[in-house]
């Protein structure tokens, strides 16, 4: 008979079965079955559901729900199997994920104990299922108390974010509270339960496309069947429109495993690339088997790509170090983009067209890279799915995060499970292009001075004070090495050759100088720079309407030191960076709405300045000093204030706007120095001050041909307190895929000082590269900084116009003097803006696309505004 599977999804019910302390809560009665009005779903999801408990993302509620992840609950469901479902040969449950200590009875028989939620189960059931009726029964044990009892018998290790017992728990780490994230502790069937019945089966599927420098193609394809036996099998490889590009037939299959092989020559494959690089197209295997007689047994379809993917470490002309760069397709790739959590607490409520929202966001901000970051969960398959098809390039890592993790033997077994059902999971995806270890435990050791001689090659590691090297050097890379041709790396970040996770010349780097750390001025980014940087950030707060969510109607809490406030950032020291960020760089206001706008505009400018100056160190073959950039983080996982740039509710913050210009294909920056000269060596009373600006454009175009861009730079000054302006233009060449340097000299209308009481002239600069018909290929701003120290003039004397297009969807800015930091608005409903933060210069008035403006009046917020 061929294979069949259906989702057991209906008529699950869920109740409290123990350890629930009644002086917590009253709400749920021990042994009261309720209908879980979901499936695949978690407790909390159904206790919200019933009003059973608050909703935990507003005021102070998630302290009220603690008690759920401490206490025992059952998920149940009566099912019917037919005649011919308990007479085939095999039947199966598989379970794709139970979060997390659970154990599963059918029909009053133990089946299965599980204690990771990252690990799928299959569990042969012929000999307990009945035709008709029968009952499943999934009892979870407080993840949380398990983990305590597990610290227990092992030891109490170190770590940053949550309980230290976590480090024993194989479950989505966040869960136990991060410094952006809630103390949730979900549990129940997070993922779909299924009932399978064959004769043989299709197992396992492993496709090995590997091309070469040339372009061609070889496709090893492997596959494994549940038994051995007499069949024969057809291999087929179709394009994305179902067409068969090649494929075998009468495949005889002797043993459990088979194999087909096939070559392509360039111009005959169509190749995936990054967005922005090229077409991402997606092919499909295609497998069936017969048994001797010709009848089906089963058959299978996975999607891959063609696709060649190096990271190139190699020595850099001009500075000590190496690379760390992808290429694809012969093409090395400044890799711009973001980190991922995990885009809920509640990880089952997670649909398909909100990852779709999610991806797309990211596309549309011109980024091509997502790192899923190893605190999280191994995401969803239509994460990866969404990935191929837009041409985001994925960095997975393993999902251990910041601590000082165990190697004990269970532990370990249960992470080699782990590794090799993910990795056999998700390797057929053109879009991950790496799997890292972990997240920071490398950083764990050396702040704890642990045992971490990075020039010990061959140890085992499990008895040193850093047991878990022994997963990121052994255990881990054995298993991509054999599963999969996806590059390994130990860790994010991770330098090699021997260095320690701080040295900016190698590997990738987490600069977190800015915010922790040394609280360096964002100013410093082009000498913080690292070879590919794969966290760094600034808080900001979320969209205003967001920050009213999680008040849920309290105005007594609605400002910016209120106690809800607080437990809506959950980073440690939060008001004295906030503040120490804000202060040294703005006259700002302390009511909700201006301290929502200048933490915005505090990160826009932050994070604008660090992809502006890294994209600056790409300067082509060989001299790619900086190859990539990844924001922390994209999403949010609740309503809070973090170093999101779209919050919760996909509500983009003006730093994603910026960041969305300094990745166009096309830029134009700027930066501005004082150099200071002393005549006598031997007085520090005679100098001179002068203020030097340079000026350099990027151009991604890797494409055919890879021309130089021909352009006009254009750069027009305006002295801020008078009607003074100066404009010079030049011809620039662009050189492809690279940084070009295009101009250094003193800032136009800044007379050279020579006592530091001289206050500079307020001296503001706009750039722009014109094409040849003279359109705007790029434009950046160029303001004195700090802020705070400028005099901005009047509203009045701005005049700042918006003015609503006839369409009703667009509104064109201008106005009479340089403006900085505008962000749009509206009275009630959120309107969907096309950008913000926007500096302004007169004679260059800027069109924003706007949808659901419903003819409502635009508001603006600028710095110089009068809020301040």
């Amino acid at each position: 008979m061929p294979a069949n599977s259906r989702e057991l999804n209906d008529g699950w019910t869920f109740a409290l079965v123990g350890g629930a302390d009644s002086t917590v809560q009253t709400a749920v009665r021990e042994g009261e079955w309720l209908p879980a009005h979901t499936f695949p779903t978690t407790v909390h999801v159904e206790l919200i559901h019933h009003q059973k408990i608050p909703d935990p993302f507003i005021g102070l509620k998630e302290w009220d729900v603690q008690w759920v992840g401490e206490a025992e609950w059952a998920f149940k469901t009566q099912f019917t199997a037919t005649d011919d479902e308990v007479e085939a040969e095999n039947v199966d449950f598989v379970f794709d994920g139970l979060d997390t200590f659970a154990v599963v009875e059918l029909n009053g028989h133990k089946i299965l104990e599980t204690d990771n939620q990252f690990v799928a189960h299959r569990v042969p059931v012929k000999e307990r299922i009945r035709a008709g009726e029968n009952v499943l029964v999934l009892t979870f044990a407080s993840a949380f108390r398990k983990g305590r009892e597990i610290e227990e018998k092992h030891g109490k290790l170190n770590l940053w974010n949550g309980d230290s017992s976590r480090l024993h728990v194989r479950k989505a780490q966040y869960n136990y509270g991060w410094d952006w994230g809630p103390v949730l502790m979900t549990v129940g069937p997070w993922k779909p339960i299924w009932l399978e019945t064959y004769t043989t089966r299709i197992s396992d599927i492993d496709i090995r496309p590997r091309v070469d420098e040339q372009l061609s193609a070889a496709v090893d394809i492997s596959f494994e069947l549940s038994q051995s036996g007499q069949t024969v099998a057809a291999v087929q490889i179709k394009d994305s429109e179902g067409r068969v590009v090649i494929g075998q037939t009468n495949i005889t299959v002797k043993s459990e495993r088979a194999e087909a092989h096939f070559k392509l020559s360039a111009g005959v494959l169509e190749l995936w690339y990054p967005v922005g690089y090229g077409k991402q197209p997606l092919y499909s295997v295609e497998i069936k088997i017969m048994d001797k007689d010709g009848h089906l047994l089963d058959t299978k379809t996975q999607k891959f790509a063609f696709r060649r993917v190096r990271v190139v470490q190699d020595e850099l002309e001009g500075q000590e170090g190496r690379s760390f760069l992808f290429e694809v397709n012969n093409i090395r790739i400044f890799c711009g983009g973001s980190n991922w959590i995990p885009a809920d607490s509640f990880l089952t409520t997670l649909t398909p067209e909100r990852y779709r929202k999610w991806l797309q966001l990211l596309v549309d901000g011109n980024q091509n890279m997502i790192r899923v970051w190893g605190g999280g969960i191994y995401e969803a398959d239509v994460f990866y799915d969404i990935c191929d098809e837009l041409g985001i390039m994925v960095w997975q890592d393993f999902m251990f995060g910041c601590g000082q993790y165990p190697a004990y033997d269970s532990f370990t077994k249960s992470v080699e499970v782990e590794a090799e059902q993910n990795v056999k999971r998700l390797r057929h995806h053109p879009s991950i292009v790496i799997f890292a270890g972990n997240n920071e435990d490398y950083q764990v050791a050396e702040s704890l001075k642990l045992e971490l001689d990075y020039s010990d090659e061959t140890s085992d590691f499990r008895k040193t004070n850093f047991p878990a090297r022994y997963i990121y050097e052994r255990l881990l890379p054995s298993v991509v090495e054999r599963l999969c041709d996806i590059y390994y790396h130990r860790s994010s970040p991770y330098s090699g050759f021997g260095k320690e996770t701080t040295d900016k010349r190698y590997g990738d780097l987490h600069q977190w100088n800015v915010w922790h750390g040394s609280q360096e001025p964002w100013h410093n980014w082009d000498i913080l720079a690292g070879r590919f940087v794969s966290e760094f950030g600034m808080e900001g707060y979320p969209n205003i309407r967001t920050v009213d969510y999680w008040l849920g109607g309290d105005q007594s809490e609605r400002y910016p030191q209120s106690r809800t406030m607080c437990n809506h950032n959950k980073a440690d020291g939060f008001e004295r960076r906030l503040e120490l960020y804000l202060v040294e760089n703005f006259k700002h206001a302390f009511d909700i709405e201006s301290y929502v706008y200048y933490t915005q505009i505090m990160q826009a400018e932050t994070l604008a300045s660090a992809y502006r100056l890294w994209r600056r160190n790409w300067k082509g073959r060989g001299k790619e000093y900086t190859a990539g950039a990844l924001v922390w983080q994209i999403n949010d996982c609740w309503p809070v204030t973090s170093w999101a740039i779209v919050d919760y509710f996909l509500r983009p913050k003006p730093a994603y706007f910026a960041i969305k210009r300094e990745l166009r294909p096309v830029t134009v920056g700027a930066t501005r120095k004082e150099r200071k000269t002393f005549p006598d060596p031997r007085s520090a009373a005679r100098f001179t001050v002068e203020t030097v600006l340079a000026v350099w454009g990027t151009n991604a175009n890797a494409g055919a041909g890879r021309e130089p861009r021909r352009a006009t730079l254009e750069l027009t000054a305006f002295d801020l307190h008078s009607g003074w302006t100066e404009r010079l233009t030049r011809e620039a060449v662009l050189a492809p895929n690279a940084a070009t340097e295009l101009c250094e000299g003193a800032l136009p209308g800044q007379p050279v000082r020579t006592a530091l009481s001289e206050v500079p002239r307020t001296i503001v600069v706009s750039a722009r590269l014109l094409d040849a018909d003279g359109s705007v290929l790029a434009r950046t701003s160029n303001w004195p900084e700090p802020y705070k120290y400028i005099k901005f003039p009047t509203p009045e004397e701005v005049a700042l116009r918006i003015t609503v297009q006839p369409d009703g969807e667009h509104v064109e800015l201008s106005a009479a003097k340089p403006v900085k930091g505008i962000v749009l608005d509206v009275d009630g409903a959120d309107a969907e803006w096309s950008d913000q933060a926007i500096d302004l210069f007169p004679g260059d008035p800027q069109r924003v696309r706007v949808k659901g403006l419903n003819g409502r009046t635009v508001k603006a917020r600028y710095l110089g505004d009068g809020s301040a």
